[in-house]
């Protein structure tokens, strides 16, 4: 008999499909030899899992398509799913849900859900192809055979825990595109004329980036390689190519400080290591403000609008999701089944939805996976 459903992928949106599916009617094939690799190491080993602030507005993609999905399966349906399997997150950082001691309690909570599902691990999906009604699965071990496939494998970031493409190439031959991936959620690295900041690695400071017309707020870390910290993953999500702008003196007001005897480095609202670097940087002399040469002072105002090109990314071995992917117009933001291809389905990472920092990926994982399986949970009957 042929299994009804195959689930490709081990992440958060296939393991909350599998859990939401009725028993014995799905199989979850997983590349690694254990699934939730990404869950185990995300929020630093807790797991920012969603958000008190919920909308389209926090995600780049096309906001008609995520609208449905947060709407059936909002942040608050989220957290009741996760207490009636007795785990209560624990609000950090203002808005941000995380797990309270470890990314392993929602683990856990699905790879003990997902028991019902027939899990495969350690095998690669090589290609899926589909004759009449039926979808054939060939992976490195063996052929499967499915009425339907949901493709959750992911993006491209972080490939040391078993990252692919597999995704994307399944849309491709089906007919689908697939917008352009990219790193997302990741460090900047800098021009040779920013190569100064890197001496600075480990400080971090509050900013506000202008990326085109988006602004993220935050902290800016410095770092050996460049730049990276809340506002500048952040920043990443927008930023194709060209030029940012970074106000590195957020809320402050250059008025006030007009004729203070204060050393410049005691003035400025940044750590002193900061300052300092652009002094040097500027080749004004840290001295006391009222000191300032009308030229210098204008020097010291491009700290509100410092703009500069980061030459690139850290890459996707450093970001923590990807942008881009199979392009959702193509794709029912209802059911998440595909419109080339009936039975063919596509949740989380691997769709062009892409969330900002603080629990909205796994938000679009879970409420993804959600629509996918009220619309599956009907041909499973």
């Amino acid at each position: 008999m042929d299994t009804k459903i195959i689930i490709i992928g081990g992440g958060a949106s296939a393991l909350m499909l599998a859990a939401l599916l009725p028993k014995n009617s799905a199989i979850v094939i997983e590349a690694n030899a254990k699934p939730g690799a990404k869950i185990l190491v995300s929020g630093g080993g807790k797991c920012n899992i969603t958000n008190t602030r919920m909308g389209t507005e926090y995600f780049l993609g096309d906001e008609n398509f995520v609208q449905p999905a947060l709407k059936k399966f909002n942040e608050k349906a989220l957290l009741r799913f996760l207490e009636r399997q007795n785990l209560y997150p624990v609000l950090r950082k203002e808005t941000q849900y995380f797990c309270k001691d470890s990314s392993k309690e929602l683990l856990n909570i699905f790879l003990k859900e997902s028991q019902k599902q027939t899990l495969c691990t350690s095998e690669k999906v090589l290609e899926v192809s589909k004759r009449e009604d039926l979808f054939y699965v060939k992976t490195n071990k063996k052929i499967h055979t499915a009425k339907a496939v949901v493709v959750a494998s992911g993006g491209l970031s972080y490939p040391k825990i078993g990252a692919s493409s597999i995704g994307y190439e399944i849309a491709a031959s089906f007919g689908h595109m697939v917008v352009k991936t990219a790193p997302a959620l990741v460090g900047f690295t800098v021009q040779k004329e920013q190569f100064f900041f890197k001496a600075l690695s480990g400080v971090s400071t509050e900013v506000k980036i202008d990326v085109g017309e988006d602004v993220c707020e935050g902290a800016l870390l410095f770092a050996h390689k460049g730049i990276s910290g809340p506002a500048v993953l952040d920043a990443s999500l927008y930023w194709e190519k060209g030029k940012i702008k970074i106000d590195f003196l957020p809320q402050f007001s250059w008025k006030s400080v007009q004729g203070s005897k204060k050393q410049i480095s005691s003035l400025l609202p940044m750590p002193k290591r900061v300052t300092k670097a652009f002094l040097l940087q500027f080749k004004i002399e840290d001295k006391p403000f009222h000191q300032l040469t009308k030229q210098e002072v204008e020097t010291l105002q491009t700290l509100s609008h410092y703009s500069f090109a980061p030459a690139g990314t850290f890459g996707y071995a450093k970001a923590e999701v990807t942008k881009g992917g199979v392009k959702t117009s193509e794709v029912d933001s209802g059911t998440m089944m595909s419109k080339e291809e009936d039975g063919l389905y596509f949740i989380g990472e691997v769709l062009d939805v892409t969330g900002r920092l603080g629990g909205y990926n796994f938000q679009w994982a879970f409420s993804s996976a959600y629509s996918c399986a009220k619309h599956l949970s009907k041909i499973c009957v």
